[in-house]
Parts: structure tokens; sequence; C-alpha cells
């Protein structure tokens, strides 16, 4: 197994740590990134990536590979202190960059593990966030490890290690899980800006050169009978709507 860890942690403290447990339980090869290190320019909001391509966002050739490392992957680790009851500033910038994947999603077949802590509040509200990201980046499944803990030596393992080898064993199962309905419903709602009369461009190249525009939902997963009738009338619905 390929993982890649995306470690959204300025400095070397609980996060790094219970990373560092987490891959005890983990077999295979590991890519990690520290944000903190890859010099990665603020987000302009220049709307590059969504509306011309991401190949045109200022900083690609610092994103590119990192995207590549995800492509390449079976399973995603993103971690991230709490920081004023939201994400690290470079981890929200890296997310920032990212934002064409809400438009373009393309993980389907990727698991993920969220590792937060905090020495007072707010881990899982930041979990939930970094949780919703990669789901509209279309990652298969996410398990979440939001810790409160007040150092390294008082870091509970046992909850780590559970959560841990719960993740290691869906990553090497290679089992697709169903899509949640909300998921159903957003790969809908950019199919069908994608076929509206006026879409986006690079929206539109996608979804026809990956040949989504013609599936319910990623065909790598499968959808129960009623998750398909309901992505059929979500997509009969909102190229109605949206013109």
């Amino acid at each position: 197994m390929k993982y890649v860890i995306i470690n959204g942690s300025p400095r070397v403290g609980n996060t790094c740590e219970v990373i560092k447990q987490v891959k005890t339980n983990l077999k295979g090869e590991f890519e990690e990134i520290h944000l903190a290190k890859e010099d990665i320019g603020l987000c302009k909001g220049c709307y590059n990536c969504i509306m011309i391509g991401e190949d045109k966002c200022p900083h690609h050739k610092k994103i590119k590979p990192i995207i590549d490392k995800i492509r390449d992957c079976d399973g995603i680790i993103i971690g991230s202190p709490v920081y004023a009851m939201n994400v690290t500033a470079i981890l929200k910038n890296f997310m920032d960059h990212t934002a064409y994947l809400y438009h373009r999603p393309e993980f389907f077949t990727k698991k993920a593990l969220i590792v937060v802590t905090t020495a007072g509040a707010g881990h899982k509200k930041v979990a939930n966030y970094i949780d919703e990201t990669l789901r509209h980046w279309g990652v298969n499944k996410v398990f979440k490890l939001p810790m409160a803990c007040g150092g390294k030596d008082e870091l509970e393992t046992k909850g780590i290690d559970k959560v841990a080898q719960k993740f290691s064993k869906d990553v090497e199962s290679k089992k697709l899980h169903s899509p949640k309905f909300g998921d159903v419903m957003f790969f809908n709602v950019w199919k069908a800006m994608a076929v509206s009369k006026d879409p986006i461009v690079a929206d539109r190249d996608y979804w026809f050169k990956t040949g989504l525009v013609n599936h319910d939902f990623s065909p790598d997963v499968k959808l129960n009978f009623v998750k398909k009738s309901f992505a059929k009338l979500m997509f009969f619905i909102l190229k109605r709507v949206i013109k």
C-alpha cells in the first residue's frame, strides 16, 4: 500500500506524534509532505484553476506534485492542529488551491484518515471541515481521529491504534463504499453545470473527457437502486434549473 501524508502543522508537536503512532499500524510505503516546508504562495482567489484549468494556477508547480502523489496513493492522511478553531493557515491555503476539485472530483477510489489535535476544543469541528473537503474531492471513505491532548506523553495510543487499524484494514480491502446522498447530489450538480448551455470550459472538458458525464456517479463505485434513482432525479431537476 502507498500512503501520502499531508501534514498541516507548522511545528513538530502533537499532530506529528499522532501521525507517527498511526504509521505503526500501517503496512506500506509513506510519502510525507510537510506543508510548512513547501513554500506554497497564498491562493490569490484568481479562479484560474476553476475557470480555465488547474495548470493555470500561479502556484501550479508547487501544487501539482502533491496532487500527483495523491493520485498515486492508496490512502491519504491529513493532519492539522486546531488554530483559532480551524485548520492551520498552511493547510487552509493548500485546500484553497484545490477548489477546482469541488467542480471536478476525481479521487473516488481513495480512502483517507484525518488527524486533528488540540490542547483545548474544536477538534471535532475541524475534523468535520476536512472531511467535507475530502468528500468534495470524491474521496470514497474518510476516517476521523480528532484528539484533545495535553502533551506528547499523554497521547491515548489505544484510541489512535483502533482508528488507524480500521483505516488500514479498509485501505487494504480495496472495497469501495456506497457514497452518501449528499455526495451523489453534488456529483450531479457539477455534471449538470458541465452540460449547461454556458458551461465553465474546464468543467465541460473534464466531465466529457473522463466520461463521468455518462454516469450517475463514478463508475468505480456501485450505487444501489435507491441512490441510482436519486441521482437520476437530481440530474433531471438540476439540468433544468442550471441554465
